[in-house]
Protein backbone atom coordinates (compact mmCIF):
# COMPACT_ATOMS: atom_id res chain seq x y z
CA UNK A 1 0.00 0.00 0.00
CA UNK A 2 2.74 2.09 0.93
CA UNK A 3 4.56 1.41 -2.51
CA UNK A 4 1.64 2.45 -4.31
CA UNK A 5 1.06 5.79 -2.30
CA UNK A 6 4.70 6.52 -2.87
CA UNK A 7 5.05 5.68 -6.67
CA UNK A 8 1.39 8.05 -7.17
CA UNK A 9 3.59 10.50 -5.17
CA UNK A 10 6.32 11.03 -7.15
CA UNK A 11 4.38 10.76 -10.44
CA UNK A 12 2.39 13.28 -9.02
CA UNK A 13 5.69 15.15 -8.66
CA UNK A 14 7.05 14.67 -12.27
CA UNK A 15 3.96 15.71 -13.66
CA UNK A 16 4.35 18.95 -11.99
CA UNK A 17 7.81 19.59 -12.74
CA UNK A 18 6.55 18.95 -16.57
CA UNK A 19 4.20 21.31 -16.41
CA UNK A 20 6.11 23.64 -14.83
CA UNK A 21 9.17 23.22 -17.28
CA UNK A 22 6.79 23.63 -20.14
CA UNK A 23 5.25 26.86 -18.33
CA UNK A 24 8.42 28.23 -18.13
CA UNK A 25 9.49 27.15 -21.49
CA UNK A 26 6.47 28.39 -23.30
CA UNK A 27 6.71 31.83 -21.70
CA UNK A 28 10.76 32.37 -22.38
CA UNK A 29 9.64 31.57 -26.02
CA UNK A 30 6.97 33.66 -25.61
CA UNK A 31 9.23 36.41 -24.00
CA UNK A 32 11.86 35.66 -27.39
CA UNK A 33 9.46 36.51 -29.51
CA UNK A 34 8.49 40.00 -27.86
CA UNK A 35 12.05 41.05 -28.26
CA UNK A 36 12.56 41.37 -32.30
CA UNK A 37 16.18 42.16 -33.42
CA UNK A 38 16.09 43.51 -36.95
CA UNK A 39 18.98 45.08 -39.75
CA UNK A 40 17.81 47.42 -42.47
CA UNK A 41 19.39 50.07 -44.39
CA UNK A 42 20.67 51.14 -48.08
CA UNK A 43 22.98 51.40 -50.79
CA UNK A 44 23.34 54.22 -52.56
CA UNK A 45 25.20 55.83 -55.99
CA UNK A 46 24.61 58.26 -58.40
CA UNK A 47 25.78 60.32 -61.37
CA UNK A 48 25.77 63.87 -61.88
CA UNK A 49 26.29 66.44 -64.47
CA UNK A 50 26.46 70.77 -65.47
CA UNK A 51 24.30 71.44 -67.85
CA UNK A 52 25.36 75.07 -68.45
CA UNK A 53 29.05 74.57 -66.22
CA UNK A 54 32.12 72.60 -66.19
CA UNK A 55 32.11 69.32 -63.77
CA UNK A 56 35.54 69.32 -62.51
CA UNK A 57 37.19 69.50 -58.59
CA UNK A 58 38.70 71.28 -56.25
CA UNK A 59 41.57 69.42 -55.34
CA UNK A 60 43.31 72.54 -53.52
CA UNK A 61 39.84 73.07 -51.33
CA UNK A 62 38.66 69.31 -51.33
CA UNK A 63 35.27 70.45 -52.62
CA UNK A 64 33.20 69.80 -55.98
CA UNK A 65 32.94 72.54 -58.66
CA UNK A 66 30.06 74.56 -59.07
CA UNK A 67 27.04 72.48 -56.99
CA UNK A 68 24.55 73.58 -55.40
CA UNK A 69 25.07 75.27 -51.76
CA UNK A 70 23.08 72.10 -50.58
CA UNK A 71 24.33 68.47 -48.73
CA UNK A 72 24.71 65.56 -50.69
CA UNK A 73 24.53 64.38 -54.54
CA UNK A 74 27.18 67.39 -55.14
CA UNK A 75 29.85 65.12 -56.87
CA UNK A 76 30.64 64.92 -60.73
CA UNK A 77 30.54 61.78 -62.64
CA UNK A 78 30.12 58.84 -61.31
CA UNK A 79 29.97 59.31 -57.76
CA UNK A 80 28.53 57.35 -54.14
CA UNK A 81 26.48 58.07 -52.07
CA UNK A 82 26.82 55.64 -48.64
CA UNK A 83 26.10 52.41 -47.47
CA UNK A 84 23.58 52.57 -44.01
CA UNK A 85 22.94 49.75 -41.66
CA UNK A 86 20.66 49.97 -39.31
CA UNK A 87 20.76 47.51 -36.11
CA UNK A 88 17.95 47.53 -33.78
CA UNK A 89 16.72 45.08 -30.74
CA UNK A 90 13.10 46.23 -30.08
CA UNK A 91 11.77 44.63 -26.52
CA UNK A 92 8.93 45.05 -25.11
CA UNK A 93 9.84 48.39 -23.18
CA UNK A 94 13.33 49.00 -23.96
CA UNK A 95 15.15 48.86 -27.32
CA UNK A 96 18.39 50.10 -28.78
CA UNK A 97 19.33 51.48 -32.41
CA UNK A 98 22.69 51.38 -33.95
CA UNK A 99 23.12 53.74 -37.18
CA UNK A 100 26.23 53.05 -39.12
CA UNK A 101 27.33 55.13 -42.43
CA UNK A 102 29.58 54.65 -44.66
CA UNK A 103 31.09 56.95 -48.13
CA UNK A 104 30.84 60.18 -48.60
CA UNK A 105 26.94 60.75 -47.87
CA UNK A 106 27.71 59.47 -44.21
CA UNK A 107 30.49 62.06 -43.85
CA UNK A 108 28.85 65.08 -45.02
CA UNK A 109 26.52 63.61 -42.67
CA UNK A 110 28.36 63.30 -39.92
CA UNK A 111 30.69 66.88 -40.83
CA UNK A 112 30.91 67.47 -36.78
CA UNK A 113 32.46 63.71 -35.62
CA UNK A 114 34.94 62.35 -35.48
CA UNK A 115 35.69 65.17 -31.73
CA UNK A 116 37.21 62.55 -30.24
CA UNK A 117 37.18 59.34 -30.78
CA UNK A 118 38.37 57.77 -34.26
CA UNK A 119 35.65 56.40 -35.26
CA UNK A 120 33.04 59.08 -34.65
CA UNK A 121 32.42 59.73 -38.31
CA UNK A 122 30.29 56.58 -38.77
CA UNK A 123 27.71 56.99 -36.22
CA UNK A 124 24.45 58.46 -37.41
CA UNK A 125 22.79 57.34 -34.97
CA UNK A 126 23.44 55.58 -30.95
CA UNK A 127 20.44 54.94 -28.54
CA UNK A 128 18.22 53.69 -26.25
CA UNK A 129 14.95 53.95 -25.40
CA UNK A 130 12.35 53.15 -22.78
CA UNK A 131 8.67 53.11 -23.47
CA UNK A 132 7.90 54.31 -20.00
CA UNK A 133 4.01 54.19 -21.00
CA UNK A 134 2.07 53.45 -23.75
CA UNK A 135 2.29 57.16 -23.95
CA UNK A 136 5.42 58.09 -22.79
CA UNK A 137 8.68 57.61 -24.28
CA UNK A 138 11.99 58.09 -23.44
CA UNK A 139 15.52 58.60 -25.80
CA UNK A 140 19.03 58.69 -24.79
CA UNK A 141 21.74 58.99 -27.20
CA UNK A 142 22.32 60.44 -30.61
CA UNK A 143 19.91 60.93 -32.80
CA UNK A 144 18.55 62.76 -36.38
CA UNK A 145 16.91 65.83 -35.94
CA UNK A 146 13.25 66.61 -35.99
CA UNK A 147 13.33 70.17 -37.54
CA UNK A 148 12.72 69.70 -41.16
CA UNK A 149 11.24 67.80 -44.06
CA UNK A 150 13.87 65.72 -45.22
CA UNK A 151 16.65 63.34 -43.78
CA UNK A 152 20.00 61.95 -44.23
CA UNK A 153 18.70 58.66 -45.56
CA UNK A 154 18.05 58.77 -49.39
CA UNK A 155 15.44 56.07 -49.07
CA UNK A 156 12.68 58.50 -47.21
CA UNK A 157 13.53 61.13 -48.82
CA UNK A 158 11.65 61.64 -52.54
CA UNK A 159 14.22 64.27 -54.12
CA UNK A 160 18.16 62.75 -54.16
CA UNK A 161 19.80 65.63 -53.71
CA UNK A 162 18.41 67.70 -50.67
CA UNK A 163 17.15 71.11 -50.21
CA UNK A 164 19.04 74.41 -48.20
CA UNK A 165 16.52 74.48 -45.65
CA UNK A 166 18.00 70.43 -45.16
CA UNK A 167 21.47 71.62 -45.36
CA UNK A 168 21.56 74.50 -43.22
CA UNK A 169 19.42 73.37 -40.62
CA UNK A 170 20.72 70.65 -37.97
CA UNK A 171 21.43 67.11 -38.81
CA UNK A 172 21.98 65.49 -35.67
CA UNK A 173 21.47 65.75 -31.89
CA UNK A 174 22.70 64.04 -28.75
CA UNK A 175 20.94 64.42 -25.36
CA UNK A 176 17.42 63.11 -23.71
CA UNK A 177 14.33 63.84 -25.28
CA UNK A 178 10.67 62.73 -23.99
CA UNK A 179 7.83 61.95 -26.62
CA UNK A 180 4.22 62.39 -24.75
CA UNK A 181 0.94 61.26 -27.06
CA UNK A 182 -1.69 63.37 -25.26
CA UNK A 183 -4.55 62.06 -27.96
CA UNK A 184 -4.86 60.29 -31.08
CA UNK A 185 -4.15 63.51 -32.86
CA UNK A 186 -2.16 65.62 -30.69
CA UNK A 187 2.07 64.47 -29.68
CA UNK A 188 4.57 66.54 -27.58
CA UNK A 189 8.27 66.09 -27.72
CA UNK A 190 11.06 67.97 -24.99
CA UNK A 191 14.57 67.46 -25.36
CA UNK A 192 17.91 68.68 -23.67
CA UNK A 193 20.29 68.22 -25.95
CA UNK A 194 24.56 69.08 -26.99
CA UNK A 195 25.04 71.74 -28.87
CA UNK A 196 23.76 71.43 -32.30
CA UNK A 197 25.85 68.65 -34.20
CA UNK A 198 28.27 68.21 -31.44
CA UNK A 199 27.61 64.51 -31.30
CA UNK A 200 30.02 62.54 -29.61
CA UNK A 201 30.74 65.00 -26.27
CA UNK A 202 29.90 68.19 -25.54
CA UNK A 203 32.41 70.63 -25.67
CA UNK A 204 30.90 73.71 -23.99
CA UNK A 205 29.06 72.97 -21.35
CA UNK A 206 26.25 74.64 -22.92
CA UNK A 207 22.99 72.78 -23.73
CA UNK A 208 20.78 72.90 -26.44
CA UNK A 209 16.81 72.79 -25.94
CA UNK A 210 14.14 71.16 -28.09
CA UNK A 211 10.68 70.77 -28.77
CA UNK A 212 8.03 69.77 -30.98
CA UNK A 213 4.28 70.05 -31.28
CA UNK A 214 2.49 67.43 -33.48
CA UNK A 215 -1.06 67.33 -34.92
CA UNK A 216 -2.24 64.83 -37.69
CA UNK A 217 0.54 64.47 -39.52
CA UNK A 218 1.59 68.70 -39.06
CA UNK A 219 4.32 69.42 -36.71
CA UNK A 220 5.54 72.74 -35.30
CA UNK A 221 9.39 72.72 -34.08
CA UNK A 222 11.36 75.08 -31.71
CA UNK A 223 15.34 74.80 -31.50
CA UNK A 224 17.49 77.13 -28.79
CA UNK A 225 20.65 76.95 -29.04
CA UNK A 226 22.75 79.51 -26.77
CA UNK A 227 21.39 82.69 -28.28
CA UNK A 228 20.47 81.02 -31.19
CA UNK A 229 17.05 79.78 -32.24
CA UNK A 230 15.22 78.05 -34.97
CA UNK A 231 11.20 77.78 -35.93
CA UNK A 232 10.61 75.52 -38.28
CA UNK A 233 6.91 73.99 -39.55
CA UNK A 234 7.03 70.14 -41.49
CA UNK A 235 3.82 68.67 -43.01
CA UNK A 236 1.82 67.47 -46.00
CA UNK A 237 -1.32 66.84 -46.78
CA UNK A 238 -2.97 64.21 -49.26
CA UNK A 239 -5.16 66.20 -51.30
CA UNK A 240 -6.20 62.59 -53.53
CA UNK A 241 -5.29 58.75 -53.65
CA UNK A 242 -2.31 59.82 -56.14
CA UNK A 243 -1.18 63.60 -55.12
CA UNK A 244 0.15 64.46 -52.22
CA UNK A 245 1.63 67.91 -51.15
CA UNK A 246 4.53 68.58 -48.97
CA UNK A 247 5.26 71.73 -46.71
CA UNK A 248 8.79 72.75 -45.03
CA UNK A 249 9.10 76.87 -43.71
CA UNK A 250 11.94 77.62 -41.35
CA UNK A 251 13.39 80.91 -39.56
CA UNK A 252 16.57 80.81 -38.02
CA UNK A 253 18.67 83.20 -36.26
CA UNK A 254 21.83 83.92 -34.79
CA UNK A 255 22.59 87.71 -33.61
CA UNK A 256 20.72 88.86 -36.78
CA UNK A 257 22.87 86.27 -38.61
CA UNK A 258 20.80 83.22 -40.62
CA UNK A 259 18.22 82.27 -42.75
CA UNK A 260 14.61 81.73 -43.38
CA UNK A 261 12.86 79.73 -46.40
CA UNK A 262 9.69 77.79 -47.63
CA UNK A 263 10.03 74.42 -49.71
CA UNK A 264 6.25 72.83 -50.89
CA UNK A 265 7.02 69.53 -52.37
CA UNK A 266 3.75 68.32 -54.91
CA UNK A 267 3.85 64.64 -55.63
CA UNK A 268 1.86 62.87 -58.25
CA UNK A 269 1.83 59.29 -58.03
CA UNK A 270 1.28 57.70 -62.15
CA UNK A 271 0.99 54.19 -61.38
CA UNK A 272 1.66 51.91 -58.18
CA UNK A 273 5.58 52.19 -59.57
CA UNK A 274 6.51 55.46 -60.40
CA UNK A 275 5.93 58.96 -59.21
CA UNK A 276 6.57 62.15 -60.23
CA UNK A 277 7.79 65.29 -57.85
CA UNK A 278 8.36 68.76 -57.59
CA UNK A 279 10.38 70.72 -55.21
CA UNK A 280 10.26 74.32 -55.67
CA UNK A 281 12.05 76.13 -52.53
CA UNK A 282 13.18 80.16 -51.81
CA UNK A 283 16.11 80.19 -49.40
CA UNK A 284 17.45 84.07 -48.44
CA UNK A 285 19.95 84.63 -45.90
CA UNK A 286 19.83 88.15 -43.38
CA UNK A 287 23.31 89.02 -43.50
CA UNK A 288 26.69 87.22 -43.92
CA UNK A 289 25.21 84.12 -43.24
CA UNK A 290 27.64 82.15 -46.21
CA UNK A 291 25.10 79.68 -47.04
CA UNK A 292 24.71 80.24 -51.10
CA UNK A 293 28.27 80.84 -51.73
CA UNK A 294 27.75 84.52 -52.97
CA UNK A 295 30.14 86.11 -50.39
CA UNK A 296 27.53 89.31 -50.30
CA UNK A 297 24.96 89.89 -47.35
CA UNK A 298 21.31 89.25 -47.79
CA UNK A 299 21.50 86.75 -50.60
CA UNK A 300 19.02 84.32 -51.78
CA UNK A 301 18.24 81.58 -54.24
CA UNK A 302 15.13 79.70 -55.92
CA UNK A 303 15.67 76.17 -56.36
CA UNK A 304 13.42 73.63 -58.50
CA UNK A 305 14.05 70.20 -58.65
CA UNK A 306 12.15 67.33 -60.98
CA UNK A 307 12.38 64.19 -59.54
CA UNK A 308 11.11 60.89 -60.61
CA UNK A 309 10.99 57.52 -58.58
CA UNK A 310 10.40 54.18 -60.52
CA UNK A 311 10.59 50.96 -58.22
CA UNK A 312 11.89 47.93 -59.30
CA UNK A 313 10.94 45.64 -55.93
CA UNK A 314 13.58 47.13 -53.36
CA UNK A 315 15.38 49.19 -56.01
CA UNK A 316 14.40 52.83 -56.90
CA UNK A 317 15.71 54.52 -59.73
CA UNK A 318 15.54 58.52 -59.53
CA UNK A 319 16.43 60.16 -62.52
CA UNK A 320 16.90 64.11 -61.69
CA UNK A 321 16.65 68.03 -62.89
CA UNK A 322 17.88 70.85 -60.97
CA UNK A 323 17.84 74.54 -61.42
CA UNK A 324 19.02 76.88 -59.17
CA UNK A 325 18.84 80.79 -59.71
CA UNK A 326 20.86 82.85 -56.98
CA UNK A 327 20.12 87.07 -56.56
CA UNK A 328 23.92 87.32 -56.57
CA UNK A 329 27.30 85.11 -58.62
CA UNK A 330 27.28 82.20 -56.52
CA UNK A 331 28.37 79.51 -59.26
CA UNK A 332 32.02 79.75 -60.00
CA UNK A 333 34.21 76.93 -62.03
CA UNK A 334 37.79 75.88 -62.58
CA UNK A 335 37.75 76.71 -66.14
CA UNK A 336 38.83 80.25 -65.90
CA UNK A 337 37.17 81.01 -69.13
CA UNK A 338 33.87 80.26 -67.71
CA UNK A 339 32.67 83.47 -65.55
CA UNK A 340 30.92 83.10 -62.11
CA UNK A 341 27.39 82.88 -62.93
CA UNK A 342 23.75 82.96 -60.64
CA UNK A 343 22.34 80.05 -62.36
CA UNK A 344 23.25 76.52 -62.44
CA UNK A 345 21.46 73.76 -63.70
CA UNK A 346 22.64 70.15 -63.55
CA UNK A 347 21.12 66.40 -64.24
CA UNK A 348 21.31 63.68 -61.20
CA UNK A 349 20.75 59.98 -61.79
CA UNK A 350 20.40 58.17 -58.38
CA UNK A 351 20.08 54.08 -57.87
CA UNK A 352 19.05 53.59 -53.90
CA UNK A 353 18.16 49.84 -52.53
CA UNK A 354 16.93 49.34 -49.62
CA UNK A 355 16.95 46.04 -46.96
Amino acid sequence: MKTIIYTKYVKNLLLLAFVLASTLTFAQEEEKEDKKFTISGSVDAYYRTNLNGDNGFDDASGAPNAAPGSSFANLPGFALGMANVIAGYEGEDVGFVADLVFGPRGTDAIFASPLYSATGNIVNQLYVYWNVSESVKLTFGNFNTFLGYEVISPVANFNYSTSYLFSYGPFSHTGLKADFTLSDDFSLMLAIMNPTDQTELNPTEKYAFGAQLGYSGQFLNLLADDGAFEIDFTGGFDLSDEFFLGINAALYDNDDIGFAGVALYPQYATSDNFTLGLRGEYFAETGDYGAIGTGLEDSSVFAVTLTGSATIGNLIIKPELRLDSASDDSFSFLDTDLAPQKSLSSFVLAAVYSF
